[in-house]
């Protein structure tokens, strides 16, 4: 990867609409994430979660400032260049795994290979597949698998590129938690074994104790963060985080 972080925002803002209508999602963003981090962002609704990730992975473009992916800056690029580049260094893993029913899970796995115009690797296929434990699985269709297996395809298919920075946006949100402790210890080995960066928006204070940091975003802006901590610690830092802003809105009001 070249440059010396994994994902670099700067002042960016996110505004929709205009005039007395406009709303302010992101307000200023400065943010750096070194390569081989697993980073947890959480927020309560309307905090700019999504909006962060959308426009932290090239999903939408900001208002206002700059991204930067492993040194690359995205902000102004051409849609074309940009979706060559979602295709071919970075990694999505989302709530809704998003395959394809009438793909088996191998061809699933090899399509982002395959939508940038390159010849699937079997045996970087082979390897993805074992990594997730999905070996003996690679003929099935997506329909005959659990919703736990299913979001280890979306995985393995997220890593086949060895993607600069693989994005999750909930990942965990429809699994129970048995399910859910295994897909995020498969994110956890994919930086500590593989050298992946993770930014993953989770809810959930038990998916964030996975990461190495917690971003807390309030109003469309970094309000707190925490380094590798406990789940009961991280819903604390929410609770304490959340409440005064409560208050304070039914005290206006």
């Amino acid at each position: 990867m070249s440059g010396d972080w994994a994902v670099e925002l700067h002042g960016v803002r996110k505004r929709y609409g205009r005039g007395g209508n406009a709303v302010h999602a992101l307000r200023g963003i400065d943010l750096t994430l070194p390569p081989g981090s697993f980073t947890a962002v959480m927020g309560p609704s309307g905090s700019g979660k999504s909006t962060f990730l959308q426009c932290a992975a090239g999903l939408d473009r900001p208002s206002a400032g700059t991204v930067r992916l492993g040194g690359t800056d995205i902000t102004g690029m051409k849609e074309n260049k940009l979706t060559a580049l979602r295709r071919t260094r970075l990694g999505f893993v989302f709530q809704a795994f998003n395959l394809l029913p009438s793909l088996t899970v191998e061809q699933n796995v090899v399509l982002p290979m395959r939508l940038a115009g390159h010849r699937p690797d079997r045996r970087r296929t082979a390897e993805v597949l074992a990594q997730v434990g999905l070996t003996d699985k690679a003929r099935r269709r997506p329909g005959q698998l659990s919703g736990g297996q299913q979001q280890r395809v979306a995985i393995a298919r997220a890593l086949v590129t060895r993607p600069d920075v693989v994005f999750a946006d909930e990942p965990t949100g429809a699994l129970d938690t048995t399910t859910a402790a295994e897909i995020l210890a498969l994110l956890r080995d994919a930086v500590d074994t593989h050298g992946a960066t993770v930014v993953m928006v989770t809810h959930d204070p038990t998916a964030a104790s996975w990461a190495d940091r917690v971003l807390f975003l309030a109003d469309g802006e970094i309000a707190a963060h925490l380094n590798r901590s406990p789940a009961s610690h991280i819903a604390a830092h929410m609770t304490a985080l959340t409440a005064p802003r409560t208050a304070y809105a039914e005290t206006a009001a």
